[in-house]
């Protein structure tokens, strides 16, 4: 039923088309789903062959989103417009992803493991080393975040992110005040000077996590 490799052969050749595959696997899985008199039965062999076009379809979909990202930012879409549009909650989450996805070597998904784990060691030790930053830092942080806390005019919606900053501020701990002065930056539009302070952090915070593998490169 699938135009494909046989079975266990690899993925399809690089000339397939995106569109066309995905299609292939639509009308697999549906058969499958629901056969019918005048459609062939799906096969334990087409049922295979779907699950390699799948795995193929999805790495080259992976691959696709840093490309829109990129192309995102270049059109002047800001790291706080796309947050939402990647499902994660905050402008540096959303730059973390797009720096691991196009990082992520999705050309040649039988090498991934090896990359895969040590950029994951990365964002580790990029995240302990923003959190020695920030305990390094943290009567700034504090400082900073008293002062978002302290606000009065914010709208609804800061509730939530201002109930958790407050909360961060009775820790010892000052290693989620970072990213959640990030959070805050969306309720700051009538306040420019504190969202400016709060860019600042999240620059800072997002140089830090990219030079960590810079410097493990360099000192191998």
């Amino acid at each position: 039923m699938l135009d494909t490799p046989a079975t266990g052969a690899g993925p399809p050749p690089p000339d397939r088309d995106l569109a066309e595959v995905a299609a292939a696997i639509t009308a697999t899985a549906r058969t499958a789903q629901r056969p019918t008199a005048d459609r062939p039965p799906v096969t334990g062999a087409d049922l295979l062959d779907a699950l390699v076009l799948l795995r193929w379809a999805q790495t080259e979909l992976a691959g696709l989103e840093p490309v829109l990202i990129a192309a995102a930012r270049a059109a002047g879409v800001s790291w706080q417009a796309l947050a939402p549009a990647l499902g994660v909650a905050s402008r540096q989450a959303a730059e973390r992803r797009y720096l691991r996805s196009a990082a992520a070597p999705t050309d040649q998904p039988d090498a991934t493991r090896d990359d895969r784990v040590q950029a994951e060691r990365d964002r580790r030790a990029g995240d302990r080393a923003v959190a020695q930053w920030a305990n390094d830092n943290t009567a700034d942080l504090r400082r900073l975040a008293g002062q978002i806390t302290a606000l009065t005019d914010l709208d609804d919606a800061a509730t939530a992110d201002l109930a958790q900053l407050h909360q961060a501020l009775g820790d010892t701990d000052a290693t989620a005040l970072p990213d959640l002065l990030t959070a805050t930056h969306q309720h700051l539009p009538d306040h420019p000077d504190l969202a400016a302070q709060v860019e600042t952090i999240t620059d800072r915070t997002n140089q830090i996590r990219r030079q960590h593998p810079r410097r493990r490169e360099e000192t191998a």
